[in-house]
């Protein structure tokens, strides 16, 4: 699972690149196969919904035949504090049925206070024990890190009060 959540890391943090000019993001399927190589899909619509659903399809499908794959779309989450927006990341293990969700809160260019990341909000972890979740964790962090261009951005505007 921490190879899963490694890739989950690298793009969430791509997610965080792109919307951080200001755009939403068109949802993206990541995935990595047996040999190690990964691929990258886009899943444009007229509709935003549609094309969220479209790459849950395709996550679900592995019609890559990868062995671990993440889709990231661009949507809301509710805190405390009310809705905000959030990227939605869905990662799968597809050779030992384990899976991670989990939301990247985010603050808009265009709010009056500009962008910023805040904490991933871990919503499920699936097929992994409580102590492992930690690893999981770290290895989503160290994912994030290794999308370089994508862990400035995510380094230079990251407000840890959200």
């Amino acid at each position: 699972m921490r190879d899963t959540a490694h890739l989950a890391g690298f793009f969430a943090a791509h997610g965080i690149w792109c919307v951080s000019d200001g755009q939403t993001l068109v949802p993206l399927l990541g995935y990595e196969q047996s040999d190690g190589s990964r691929g990258m899909e886009r899943f444009a619509a007229d509709d935003l919904a549609d094309a969220a659903r479209a790459g849950q399809e395709a996550l679900r499908g592995n019609r890559h035949d990868a062995d671990r794959a993440v889709l990231v779309v661009d949507g809301y989450l509710h805190l405390d504090t009310g809705r905000t927006d959030a990227l939605i990341v869905k990662a799968v293990d597809h050779a030992g049925a384990r899976s991670l969700t989990l939301a990247v809160p985010y603050r808009p260019q265009q709010s009056p206070a500009g962008f910023a990341v805040h904490r991933p909000k871990f919503i499920e972890v699936t097929g992994v024990a409580g102590p492992d979740q930690r690893a999981v964790a770290e290895a989503f962090f160290a994912g994030v890190e290794s999308h370089e261009q994508a862990a400035a951005v995510w380094h230079d505007h990251l407000d840890q009060t959200g």
